[in-house]
């Protein structure tokens, strides 16, 4: 089985390898293949959105009003079947105060088509919310009331709170991250030929899951583990006009040293931000300053100059 697998990661380095010989050798393939990359990848930029607010109590250590924010996010995967375990992140409590009423908010997050599906029958929203009581209690070692009302408004605090809350502690352990850009691939080798340079099998950009836990239910895919710190590159941003200074496209140049191969680079492009990922190296998000076509965008590795090119028209 080691032997086997070891022979399919030789594979998925030749495969990227073919990928970089791609981009000098066919320039229009490689085009096509990276637009259809960033189009499936653009929810990895996609924000949270709230769903529904429920209000309850924290009973202990210390009795409290409490507001749990439901929210739907492209990133959170769903459940691979509906004996899975149903996957969930939970940002950081926060206490908040109006006059002399001191309460805490929490933030989960449930994958779109979750909340959808639970949103016209009663019993499957109620075992999704006591998931979430359940996930909490054990995350923050409260005792919650599992009596609840859900309030007449979507969501306690503001929007920009509730994306920063989440958004910020939406990284995978480092090793996962690697674990899962490797799975992804193997699966690719599995089921792909390369005999064709004209048909390369359709890449997902990686992106931060988890393995299912045998005989649960619930399946938290934030973390608290330290994270190796990413270094922001060095970068040159510019808008490039036509002859009557009308902007046409942005072009953004990383730099990106120590870097030989595009198989490091997890690109994300979404109309008014874009994000990048290298090899635990690199990490650098930037929002645009005019919003961009992502269908129409490409990206180009130079490997002699170990810098990534990206061109993106504008709307």
């Amino acid at each position: 089985m080691e032997s086997s697998s070891n022979g399919l990661l030789t594979q998925v380095t030749q495969f990227w390898n073919l990928l970089d010989d791609l981009a000098e050798s066919n320039p229009e393939s490689y085009k096509n293949f990276i637009q259809q990359q960033l189009k499936e990848g653009k929810q990895l930029c996609a924000a949270p959105e709230p769903q529904l607010c429920l209000q309850t109590r924290i009973l202990k250590p210390k009795e409290k009003t409490l507001f749990i924010n439901l929210c739907q996010w492209k990133r959170i995967p769903a459940p691979q079947s509906i004996t899975h375990p149903v996957p969930l992140s939970v940002g950081r409590p926060e206490d908040m105060s109006e006059t002399s009423d001191v309460y805490t908010v929490i933030d989960v997050a449930y994958n779109p088509d979750v909340l959808q599906a639970a949103e016209k029958d009663q019993v499957k929203k109620d075992q999704l919310i006591q998931m979430a009581m359940k996930c909490i209690e054990e995350q923050l070692q409260v005792t919650l009331s599992h009596v609840y009302h859900i309030t007449k408004f979507k969501i306690k605090g503001s929007i920009q709170r509730m994306k920063q809350n989440l958004m910020g502690i939406q990284t995978g352990p480092t090793d996962l991250k690697e674990k899962m850009r490797k799975e992804l691939a193997l699966e690719q080798i599995r089921s792909s030929t390369l005999s064709d340079s004209d048909h390369f099998p359709q890449l997902l950009l990686p992106k931060d899951q988890v393995s299912s836990k045998k005989g649960c239910l619930i399946e938290e895919i934030s973390s608290t583990e330290i994270q190796v710190e990413m270094k922001r590159p060095a970068y040159e941003l510019k808008i490039v006009a036509d002859q009557n200074e009308k902007p046409l496209k942005i072009e953004l140049k990383v730099e990106l040293p120590g870097i030989n191969s595009v198989s490091l680079c997890d690109l994300s492009v979404s109309e008014n931000d874009l994000l990048i990922e290298v090899s635990e190296k690199y990490r650098l998000h930037l929002n645009l300053p005019e919003s961009v076509d992502t269908e129409m965008t490409t990206a180009k590795f130079i490997k002699e100059k170990a810098t990534l090119i990206i061109t993106m028209p504008l709307v």
